[in-house]
């Protein structure tokens, strides 16, 4: 049987740990001392099991619920002095992080039951690791046949120093395969500078990327290096690109034949080596033939085209990009809450996700602070119902499921801009803003 590993945190020592607890056969134990010192060895090892022997009273509840808050992932068991759960704090402790506890004096046998069981429970919650980690690609969740596909895109196109196009739907994560390729290229010692093409006021969109020369126009009292100049040696990311207007497009077209740069006001030109990555979560090459975007920096830009698949096209992901996305924000979560029910799995890999990873985002952690048991369920991701569309009022629920989806997709498409969607929708802004909350959209 293979030995299983344990820490155990204890102010008292190696020692009084196996008086207390016994021999902890078939357990590799790693006694740490104080709560600060098990935080930087959790940083660094994994374990699935934790035991605290002396870490539940009143006088560190504050600095013990922060702790065991960051570290949700562990399975504790908790050893306390049976007068100890008086205290309204150190009940408060037990109820909302330890799977289970024993009082003193120890029955060694039922720890070591408890200790298993535990084990046992935390191996029915882990999921395999994602491998990407090992290559550089730990931006990049999933192991699905699409998502693996990317990966070997992206290694592929890393190495050179061409531009790269990625299309992608909005909220996919352009931004983080723009930044896999750049950290597995040989600009990686660089810097990695994103810009939101539509993000940048019309008026000062020139400034921004080409920068200024003191005394060009009014206010400019220094001059200022763009964005494009900040990155050179490394990498620009020019995301939602075909956002930009057509004068800016012609002069990025001659920053990427020419690579100089002129700023503002300025009579010379700079060189600037930068690698240029540009994104879209529209399809260029018809912007292309309705006059909205310049052809010679399309093609300019699609040498390496690369394209980012929509969430519901890798729903073999969604357990570990949930799971990642409960750790990254399990400081906003309610103590109590501690993980997923398999009901809310099935509604997550049942639901469409128009606005795929970012929605998904939003989503889990709206439940992770709403939510009031102690696993999130369906009604808490407010998925409730996903899969009761043709029971009772088929016709109306359909309806209404299809209103909803349409105003998902409409604002994943225009960025969240509820503007831009209600002009898609063709309905005014107020009626878009009552249907947003009609339905609890996330915006």
């Amino acid at each position: 049987m293979a030995v299983k590993r344990l820490i155990c945190i204890s102010t008292k020592g190696a020692s009084a740990v196996r008086e207390t607890c016994g021999p902890l056969s078939g357990w590799d134990v790693c006694v740490i001392s104080s709560l600060h010192e098990a935080n930087r060895v959790l940083q660094t090892q994994r374990y699935l099991v934790g035991l605290l022997l002396d870490c539940i009273d009143t006088a560190t509840a504050a600095e013990s619920d922060q702790f065991l808050r960051r570290h949700c992932n562990v399975q504790w068991v908790g050893v306390i002095e049976r007068s100890e759960l008086d205290a309204r704090e150190s009940r408060a402790l037990v109820v909302d992080h330890l799977c289970d506890f024993h009082t003193l004096p120890l029955d060694h046998a039922r720890l070591h039951h408890t200790l298993g069981h535990a084990h046992g429970w935390a191996m029915l919650r882990e999921r395999p690791l994602d491998q990407s980690s090992a290559s550089g690609f730990q931006s990049i969740q999933g192991d699905s046949a699409a998502i693996n596909a990317l990966r070997a895109q992206i290694r592929k196109v890393a190495p050179v120093n061409a531009p790269v196009l990625i299309w992608g739907e909005s909220g996919s994560g352009k931004e983080l395969a723009a930044h896999a390729i750049h950290t597995n290229s040989l600009r990686a010692g660089g810097p990695f500078v994103p810009i939101n093409c539509g993000a940048l006021p019309s008026g000062l969109i020139q400034s921004e990327l080409f920068g200024y020369e003191r005394g060009s126009f009014t206010g400019a009292a220094k001059e200022k290096a763009g964005l494009i100049e900040s990155a050179a040696g490394g990498t620009i990311f020019l995301d939602e690109i075909g956002d930009l207007p057509k004068d800016i497009q012609s002069n990025l077209l001659r920053f990427l034949q020419e690579r100089t740069i002129t700023r503002i006001g300025a009579t010379r030109e700079i060189a600037v080596d930068a690698r240029v990555i540009a994104a879209s979560h529209v399809n260029l090459k018809s912007a292309v033939a309705q006059g909205q975007f310049r052809e010679d920096l399309y093609y300019r830009l699609n040498v390496l085209p690369i394209e980012v698949p929509p969430l519901r096209e890798r729903k073999a992901d969604l357990p570990l990009l949930a799971e990642h996305v409960f750790r990254t924000y399990s400081a906003e979560k309610g103590a109590h809450v501690k993980g997923f029910s398999s009901k809310a799995m099935r509604a997550m890999e049942q639901h469409d996700w128009p606005g795929n990873v970012r929605e998904l985002i939003n989503c889990i952690r709206r439940a992770m602070v709403l939510a009031d048991g102690r696993l999130i369920t369906p009604a808490d991701l407010n998925l409730a119902g996903e899969t009761s569309v043709f029971h009772g009022d088929a016709l109306g629920e359909s309806r209404v499921r299809a209103e909803r989806d349409a105003i998902c997709v409409s604002l994943a498409n225009a960025g969240k801009n509820v503007t831009h969607a209600a002009k898609h929708l063709g309905v005014s802004r107020m009626t878009l803003y009552r249907l947003i909350a009609k339905y609890n959209i996330s915006v």
